[in-house]
């Protein structure tokens, strides 16, 4: 059997991690493609390099030419460039924009099959111009960042309660930014409601509160939070690893529960924009998107989300795209 090939547009950070974990996790042959010339190649020879000490074995490749990305059935994509001081929000989505536009376009021509993920930022804007761009079926392109949220909202929830994070459950919905909604009544710890145990721990339900709100926050800023520590770039270990979740849940049909930037249609009573929401991710892509009920408060919370994502895509036409 033929192994899976996947290509990586963009071999900045996050691209050369997710080259890394899918070689040592053997998931797939990697085709890693960047404009700058001889970088991607320089990274890949590298990752390539540490394959008899971490014992893989798997076609490690750079490119700087769309051609060779054919063949891949999967396609991640983190191409685009960071906000830089002075630049305006309009600045970023131009750019990115532009970027994205051309990726699009390249892997519409040589990648025609592919599942797609996207990475880049701002988030909600790029999936919904690369599905427009590239005319794939909305089940094939989706954005990366509710797992990555829901990951960083179940790690402080594990420090602070001090358990094992592999037995936090906790979501994040909406849009990827400031107007997230981590699920606060879904938190639970193998079952157990995280409000419970904050108001045992304190014996204080005001006090739990307050605590669960400071986690909530810290989720909301939780990407802006590394960026001040890092001072010259930004996330890429947990980015790459959220993605890597995604796509094996793709190419293995493990039928994964996981939130996905997906496109609505009717569902939660939005249509045609892409926001975070809880999908099923297996061999066909998004093979179902799970409405859960949400609570007054939630929804309210939600359609701000779903507002902030409408006011992205609508300042992307302005820019015409």
């Amino acid at each position: 059997m033929a192994r899976k090939r996947i290509a990586l547009i963009g071999g900045g950070q996050i691209g050369g991690v997710l080259a890394q974990l899918i070689a040592q996790k053997e998931l797939a042959d990697v085709v890693l493609f960047d404009i700058v010339e001889d970088f991607p190649q320089g990274k890949t020879l590298d990752i390539a390099e540490a394959s008899r000490v971490d014992g893989f074995d798997v076609e490690l490749r750079g490119t700087n030419e769309y051609k060779d990305i054919a063949g891949s059935d999967l396609v991640i994509v983190t191409a685009g460039l960071p906000r830089k001081p002075g630049m305006s929000r309009d600045d970023l989505l131009m750019t990115n924009a532009k970027i994205m536009k051309q990726v699009a376009e390249g892997v519409k021509e040589f990648a025609p099959n592919a599942f797609v993920i996207i990475i880049s930022n701002p988030l909600d804007a790029m999936v919904t111009l690369f599905q427009k761009v590239s005319g794939f079926d909305s089940n094939k392109v989706m954005g990366q960042a509710g797992v990555l949220d829901s990951s960083r909202f179940s790690t402080f929830i594990a420090w602070e309660l001090g358990v094992s994070v592999k037995d936090v459950n906790a979501m994040v919905l909406g849009g990827h930014g400031d107007t997230m909604v981590p699920l606060i009544r879904y938190a639970n710890v193998n079952g157990m409601p995280v409000m419970e145990m904050l108001e045992r721990k304190y014996n204080d339900a005001a006090k739990a509160k307050e605590v669960m709100d400071a986690m909530v926050q810290r989720t909301k800023m939780a990407g802006g939070e590394v960026v001040k520590l890092l001072k010259t770039g930004s996330a890429f270990y947990s980015p790459a690893s959220s993605a890597i979740a995604m796509a094996e849940a793709i190419l293995k049909d493990e039928k994964r529960v996981l939130p996905t930037c997906a496109q609505l249609n009717g569902e939660f009573n939005v249509d045609g924009y892409y926001v975070g929401v809880p999908t099923v991710l297996g061999e066909n892509g998004i093979e179902k998107i799970i409405e859960i009920s949400l609570n007054e408060e939630e929804q309210a919370a939600f359609d701000n989300s779903v507002n902030a994502v409408k006011s992205l895509v609508e300042d992307m036409g302005r820019l015409g795209f």
